[in-house]
Parts: C-alpha cells; structure tokens; sequence
C-alpha cells in the first residue's frame, strides 16, 4: 500500500490518499453476505481531470480500481479487492447547475439524495428516485440503477439520467447524452454505462431530468385478508388513470417488525390487526388540495370494492413515519438477525404465485421469509433468515429460478455484484452473459474495473 500510495501521491496530493487506519469505511457495502476487504488504497479525487489521472495511472500498473459512492449498496458492488485502488467521490459531491427552463440538473456523482432534495426543492423541483436509502449517492444509484417506492409513477434511475460524464479504463473521457429526452443518433452509451455496477467506466458528472415539486400529498393504508386480494388491486388502481406516487404492499410480518421497531401508532383496530395479512401503502399527490381529496374519496371506493378490509387515511406525521419506517425495512431486517436481504422483481400480476412458491420453499428449507415490496413494479423485498450457509444457498437458487421461470429478474434494483454473482451466473442465458463480457472487454480491455462483480471466475 506505502508503495502505491507514494505513486499516487504524484498524482493526487498525498492528504487525499488514505492508509488503512483511516479507509475502515471503504473496505465494505451494507450487503450482510460480502465480508469486508481492505485495499491497496483509498484516493479522494476533487475532480474529473484528477480522476482521469488516476485511471490513467491504474491502467500503466494493471492496478484493479473500484468506484464507491456512499456505500449504501446491498450486493457487494463497492467491496474491493486487497490489490485494488478504491476511488471514494466523497469530495465530488457538488450540483454544478439547476436548469429550471430545461428542467434539467448537473451533478457529481458523490452528491446524496438528500443533499439534492434539499437544493431542488429550493427552485420548485424534485429529482423524483427514491430508493430505500436517502442518503445514497447519485454515483451509486447510476451504478445499480436504483428505483425506489416513486418507481410506479416515475421510473427508476435510468429513465432520470439523461446524459453522463465517464472517464474510461485507460483514462479517456466520453460524453454521453445531454439536456434532451429523445436521441437517435447511434448507441445509447449512457443506458449501456448505468446499471453496470462500476464495470465499465468512472462516472464524474450526470445530467438529470427534474420535475415540479407537487404540494399536496395523501396517504392512505388499506389492510386486506390476503396477499392475492392487494395483487388483484394494484392493476385496478393503475387503472384509474390517478397516478399514484407509491403503491407498496407490506406483509403482516414486516408490518408487526414496522411498529414494534418504530413504536409507530397507526391506529388500526385490534380486530384488523388480527385478520389482515397484507396492506397497501398508497401515497397520491396533485397541485390542488380539493382534487386530492376526490382523488383519495374515489380511489377508496374501488378499494372496498376489492375487498378491502377498511381504508385509513393517515396524518402527514404518521404518513411520514410509516414511509420512512418502510425505507427502513433493510436495517429492520438485520436488527432482527436476517441472514440475506434480496430484491427479486417479476411481473407485478404474478406477484401473488411467486409468493406462493416463496412460502413453500421457506417450508421446504425450513428458512422463514418476511417481505415488502413495490407492488405497483413487482419488485419484492424479502428479509431470508436461514443460518446455514448451504441451505440458503440451495434456497435462494430455487428462489430465484422460480422468478425468473414467472418472467422476473434475479434483482430489480439493488444489483448482482458479489453477493448474487454465483445465482446470476448459473441462472442467466449463457449467450447473454458472453455478451456481456464482451462489452466490458470493449470498454475495459484489461478488466481493471470493479472485477469480481458480475462474471464468475473473476474472483
């Protein structure tokens, strides 16, 4: 590390490299299966010609080079090699522009979503991801991405990116996209670049598309007897044409962990507590109060209509606990002692069968299985709690053959990286995942980028 280090120094002033009392941080993601790893070292760039610096000087020593953003991933993306040179944006944090006529911003990778709230709302408008972590960075949800409980109504993250600035594995900076919506003019580089989980190129700058910020906002919580009724909902609701802005649906599992982690008062009656199985978190926004009001009136309607056991429209205190309570359920999941938390996503009408098949596989693997999830995209969040490492693994391989057998997807937006590399590999097409690989030799022909994600046999 001293040697490396004393290279970069060259590069990057020397306070900006950090030995190894100091990269604790670096060394891991949030994912509970990837243990940590210390680097070769940990390099603090200020800007995008540092970066191309860096990556030039990674790509003379075949020095292996991962990107980290916050570090608030669940698949193990961030977590580097022993040899590896971790570039942390921690200073790249800054939002260079708000184009209000373009609805448009320009940011660094290292600025937080809650540092971008903040900013946006000050001019009237909202960058609309919201995954289960605020505080993850912009970088990192281009990395994998991220979608969030808005994805209903807004999309996940490559539908807000709308141009990107990269630097490539032998330094070379592309420019990608711009402050348009529509483009078709040759390969789209900037989808290609966003989800590849730090394998293709080092992301210093993104343009993204912001909306107005709506002003009235609603919510309202609908307990129903079984999981299957809630699936039989949503496609209803999205049939109304209202738009909610969250559509989650919460077992009672997760919703007993919610309140009992929280100390959150919903104000359900114990008769409903105890019969309901499933429920439905619907958030709805509009410009008008009194629109929201009819919108909110109407939509209650339909919902007994679908069996709804009651609908309870909640205080914006309350409101925001719960929502927040749900951006949590991850950090609920490892207090309470879950072995893997994973995000398989399958078409949201077949949401019900593949929990089906989930409760006989708990059964079957004697593992117990508590979920969320964002029900109006069918992506599933499930806490797995089964200690032996063998039987989770034979586990989640059933697990998520059976998604993917549905029409789903091993992961809908927290990645692949470490953590499922081996479900990915043994489940994906062959042909697909040789595509892959030739993509990254095309971007990255000496395969310093984040190697050990993705592809088996990169370990």
């Amino acid at each position: 590390m001293t040697d490396i280090r004393t290279r970069l120094a060259e590069v990057v002033p020397a306070e900006r490299i950090l030995d190894s009392s100091l990269a604790d941080d670096y060394t891991h993601d949030e994912s509970l299966t990837v243990s940590a790893v210390e680097p070769a070292a940990v390099v603090l760039p200020e800007s995008e010609a540092e970066v191309v610096e860096i990556m030039r000087f990674a790509s003379a020593e075949r020095i292996p080079v991962t990107p980290r953003g916050a570090g608030t991933g669940l698949s193990g993306a961030a977590t580097p090699g022993s040899e590896s040179l971790v570039i942390a944006f921690d200073k790249m944090n800054s939002v260079i522009e708000i184009d209000e006529d373009n609805h448009a911003a320009v940011v660094q990778p290292g600025i937080r979503l809650n540092e971008l709230d903040e900013i946006t709302a000050e001019h009237g408008l909202v960058y609309p991801v919201y995954p289960g972590e605020y505080s993850a960075s912009l970088g990192g949800n281009i990395s994998t991405n991220a979608g969030g409980m808005r994805a209903v109504k807004y999309g996940v993250t490559r539908h807000q990116v709308l141009g990107l600035n990269a630097v490539l594995a032998n330094g070379e900076v592309i420019r990608t996209g711009g402050k348009f919506v529509k483009s078709s003019t040759g390969y789209d580089l900037t989808q290609l670049i966003i989800g590849s989980e730090g394998t293709l190129a080092v992301v210093t700058e993104a343009v993204l598309r912001l909306y107005p910020r709506v002003k009235h906002q609603q919510t309202l919580l609908i307990p129903f007897r079984t999981l299957e009724e809630v699936t039989t909902a949503v496609p209803r609701i999205i049939d109304t044409g209202l738009g909610p802005l969250i559509l989650e649906y919460i077992d009672l599992l997760t919703m007993s962990a919610v309140e009992s982690y929280t100390g959150l008062e919903l104000g359900i009656p114990q008769e409903i507590k105890g019969t309901a199985l499933a429920y439905l978190v619907i958030v709805m926004e509009n410009t008008h109060e009194d629109r929201l009001e009819q919108d909110c009136e109407f939509l209650s309607e339909k919902m007994f209509d679908m069996g709804a056991m009651d609908v309870y429209s909640l205080p914006a205190s309350s409101a925001v606990a719960l929502i927040e309570a749900r951006e949590k359920a991850f950090w609920m999941a490892k207090a309470n002692g879950a072995n893997d938390v994973i995000d398989v996503v399958v078409p949201r009408a077949q949401i019900t069968e593949f929990m089906n098949t989930v409760s006989g596989l708990a059964t079957e693997y004697e593992a117990w299985i508590a979920g969320c999830g964002h029900a109006g995209d069918g992506n599933v969040h499930m806490g797995v709690f089964c200690a032996d490492d063998d039987k989770r693994g034979a586990l989640l391989m059933d697990l998520f053959a059976s998604a993917m057998k549905l029409g789903g997807a091993i992961s809908g937006e927290h990645g692949i990286g470490v953590a499922k590399k081996k479900y990915f590999n043994a489940l994906e097409s062959q042909t697909k995942i040789n595509l892959m690989r030739d993509i990254k030799r095309a971007f990255d022909p000496l395969g310093i980028l984040n190697p050990g994600i993705l592809f088996a046999g990169e370990d």
